[in-house]
């Protein structure tokens, strides 16, 4: 069972490519460590060049006719291809950061007003954008000033860390603003 394990183990995931020993094919177009193409070889005498020059044999295309390989660092070409894929999540990430709603009523009292504005500072200061609304209920629509009030001192609370991408606007019965992190 643990040689099972061990076997398992040494099969290349989707995203490797074949090196060395793996590569199955009889001929192969070699291609150089600097990008130059050394021609149709045996997979012997491609495997050669490859440790003569100190490197790895990588399959690139393995569809091709004959299939292609490379002379490459493979641990190298592994390490730079997980720190491009790193910075493209860091840049998505970035992209699609979140829009937080907070629900806010007229009639909030003191306390549940200081914890969501302490609460949607720490999703400002992790760069999220936040939409604060509040909703009118009855009789309370016939005096959206006092729900002006109560987003006013949202601004006021959150104004170190935040900027006013759209101002207070009463759209039906709710009225919305939206809220951006600073850029230092």
């Amino acid at each position: 069972m643990f040689t099972f394990i061990l076997e398992v183990s040494s099969i290349a995931n989707k995203n490797d490519l074949f090196i060395n020993d793996q590569i199955r094919a009889k001929e192969v177009l070699v291609i150089g460590p600097n990008g130059e193409q050394l021609g149709v070889k045996a997979i012997n005498d491609a495997k050669t060049l490859a440790n003569f020059a100190g490197f790895d044999l990588v399959l690139i295309n393995p569809n091709g006719n004959p299939p292609v390989c490379k002379i490459m660092d493979y641990n190298k070409y592994k390490y730079e291809n997980k720190k491009k894929q790193k910075e493209n999540l860091k840049k998505q990430r970035e992209n699609n950061l979140e829009t937080k709603e907070y629900r806010l009523s007229v009639t909030i009292d003191v306390h549940d007003f200081e914890t969501r504005v302490r609460n949607a500072s720490k999703y400002l200061e992790k760069g999220h954008k936040i939409k604060v609304s509040i909703k009118f209920k009855g009789r309370e629509l016939a005096h959206p000033e006092l729900g002006r009030d109560v987003l006013n001192r949202f601004i006021e609370a959150t104004k170190d860390l935040a900027e006013v991408e759209s101002k207070p606007k009463l759209e039906g019965k709710f009225m919305n603003m939206m809220l951006t992190p600073k850029k230092d």
